[in-house]
């Protein structure tokens, strides 16, 4: 405690003249501070997103699963195992046993991934949203022109790379080597990064002109919860299913 007084004093003690100073510091200090803040909120918000945009992905793949299996009346002619009598007469436990079985169950693996894309990129998205707004400041004179170059620096850079990102993050941690990520890349990149240009471009224009500047990352994490969902499908689809958007 003594200690803690003596240097309390000392930092009063050099304010105590410069309180210009003094008030910048604290303004830095607080600045600092919401930063901090509105990171670990982006973060965990997104991370929920994520796990959201996923949990919707595994349910419409457990819907069209059912909707694929067959009738019980086509059943034979789709692969039905007949009843195997064993001496005693007793049939085989897997009587009438369809070889296709239901739909898969629920990847909490998966969600995990998700949910920790989403926690690993929101620091990145927030200093990329900061920085758009510092180069590309919006006045009463010009917005529109700012609006564009913000937007398109967003859409040509952030988010090729976000994909590959995204991509490359999903096949890694789902135990794939390099032939696997180069795989992904050929079935899914360009198709995905097709519909992004087809929904992405408009949401941000929106977005940098009528959305005040706290609100665009959380308006961007709700459109995202639809847009991962997509990412989601096309991410565990063998077929990109992106090339039909």
């Amino acid at each position: 405690m003594v200690v803690i007084s003596r240097l309390v004093a000392k930092y009063n003690s050099y304010y105590a003249d410069r309180p210009g100073e003094m008030i910048e510091s604290r303004i830095q200090l607080l600045q600092h501070t919401n930063d901090i803040v509105a990171v670990l909120t982006i973060t965990i918000t997104n991370a929920v997103l994520g796990g959201i945009a996923d949990t919707v992905a595994q349910t419409l793949t457990a819907i069209r699963s059912r909707q694929k299996r067959p009738l019980l009346g086509n059943a034979i002619s789709d692969g039905i195992e007949m009843p195997d009598y064993d001496e005693k007469g007793a049939y085989n436990a897997q009587f009438l046993s369809p070889k296709r079985h239901g739909p898969p169950p629920f990847d909490f693996e998966r969600l995990t991934r998700f949910m920790s894309y989403g926690f690993i990129m929101s620091p990145v998205q927030f200093h990329w949203f900061s920085f758009l707004t510092r180069t590309f400041p919006i006045t009463k004179q010009s917005a529109t022109i700012p609006v564009l170059q913000r937007m398109s620096f967003d859409q040509f850079i952030f988010a090729p790379v976000g994909l590959a990102c995204f991509f490359t993050f999903m096949t890694v941690t789902e135990g794939g080597g390099r032939r696997a990520v180069t795989r992904k890349f050929q079935d899914v990149y360009l198709p995905a990064l097709k519909a992004n240009f087809m929904l992405w471009p408009a949401v941000q224009f929106v977005n940098f002109r009528l959305v005040p500047a706290p609100y665009q990352i959380p308006l961007v994490s709700t459109v995202g919860i639809a847009w991962t969902a997509y990412l989601s499908l096309t991410n565990s689809s063998d077929e990109p299913i992106a090339s039909n958007v």
